[in-house]
């Protein structure tokens, strides 16, 4: 109960702010469509919508640059920076590009973590950190502004990047959770509230650090995984430790450990989060159907999970359950092989081949259970 009105909470806000920015942007092309002919109208829409567009991108940027930049600040390394579905990764010495989609998020800049110091670490500017670069861009655009506000055009900029600054930096840090994902706001307070919450997020930085530098889950360190207590699996960023743990247990072909594990993980309260959830769910119906047990994996291929599995078709899990189920499921051999060709376009930009290792030999398995049939 607790978690669904923090939920409510989380929406609430989110829509108020969203109405609130909505007026905003109302009341600024209503300022200026008022100081111009009515021949230019067209041409001040265009740029305004322009301007909408460029300066949402910015402050997002911005946002992500105040984690990179408070997170060196507090000692950690960089690792990877992504806005929209482009990422800069870092690789040994080299820095690449490469594609990645994940729900929930516009942008995501991650770090390698300091050492742990009595189970705990700095985590409070990593965590606010783009939430306050937002607002310290806001006051430096407000400055600019008071000498560009007689010019129509372009003080059209800077008042809406002062808007979306304010916008990003509410989104951002009043504790929210909204299903997919908790918010920095949230993920802060969870760091406060619960010390144990620190050494689980240091944990899940040094796993996506191995991760990008090639390291797959089943060789990593065996004391990073485990299943947490269910009271404390009503921290977030505790609980993804226990999906790491059955995400490990997939890596090592442990598949009926692996789903005994999700069932209880699944079945219990817990604050984890929707993303992983829906993944989890992703991976039972792979289990199921390795066990031929089609009723199980039907009943879990939900309506609300299509729709998730949809808004992430070209994450590498979610190819792998597709490509299975086709298989499986509906014996589509046509619409299988395109799951297939699918996953290996996305393996060519995909940051971590790891991943796409382990992947790849679970979909092998599917294959050559479809053959020996």
């Amino acid at each position: 109960m607790k978690k669904k009105k923090i939920e409510i909470f989380g929406l609430v806000v989110n829509i108020l702010l969203t109405i609130l920015f909505t007026a905003t942007l109302l009341i600024t092309f209503n300022k200026h469509i008022a100081n111009i002919p009515e021949e230019q109208e067209i041409i001040l829409l265009l740029i305004i919508f322009f301007s909408i567009y460029i300066t949402m991108y910015l402050q997002l940027i911005i946002h992500e640059l105040g984690h990179l930049i408070f997170g060196l600040l507090s000692g950690y390394k960089f690792s990877s920076f992504r806005v929209g579905n482009i990422m800069l990764l870092k690789q040994g010495k080299k820095f690449k590009f490469k594609k990645i989609k994940i729900a929930g998020t516009a942008g995501q800049c991650l770090m390698s973590p300091p050492d742990l110091k009595n189970d705990k670490m700095p985590v409070l500017l990593y965590n606010l950190g783009g939430a306050l670069l937002n607002v310290i861009s806001c006051i430096i655009f407000f400055i600019i502004y008071l000498f560009v506000k007689e010019n129509n055009l372009i003080s059209i900029i800077f008042e809406l990047s002062i808007a979306y600054g304010i916008y990003f930096a509410a989104l951002n840090a009043i504790p929210m959770k909204t299903g997919t994902i908790d918010n920095d706001g949230y993920n802060a307070l969870s760091l406060i509230l619960n010390p144990n919450s620190q050494k689980a997020m240091w944990t899940q930085l040094k796993v996506n650090e191995l991760i990008s530098k090639g390291t797959r889950l089943k060789n990593m360190p065996d004391e990073w995984f485990y299943i947490p207590k269910p009271i404390e699996m009503r921290n977030s960023l505790i609980a993804t430790v226990a999906v790491f743990t059955c995400n490990r247990l997939i890596d090592q072909h442990n598949f009926d450990e692996a789903n005994d594990k999700m069932k209880q993980i699944l079945r219990a309260k817990t604050a984890i989060v929707g993303i992983h959830r829906n993944l989890l769910v992703c991976d039972r119906i792979y289990c199921e159907l390795l066990n031929d047990n089609k009723t199980a994996a039907k009943k879990l291929m939900t309506n609300e999970l299509k729709n998730f599995m949809n808004s992430m078709k070209d994450f590498p899990t979610i190819i792998r359950t597709n490509y299975t189920y086709a298989l499986l499921v509906e014996n589509d051999i046509d619409k299988a092989n395109k799951y297939k060709k699918q996953f290996i376009e996305i393996g060519k930009t995909y940051p971590y081949q790891s991943d796409i290792r382990s992947e790849k030999e679970l979909i092998d398995i599917v294959t050559n259970i479809n053959k020996n049939k």
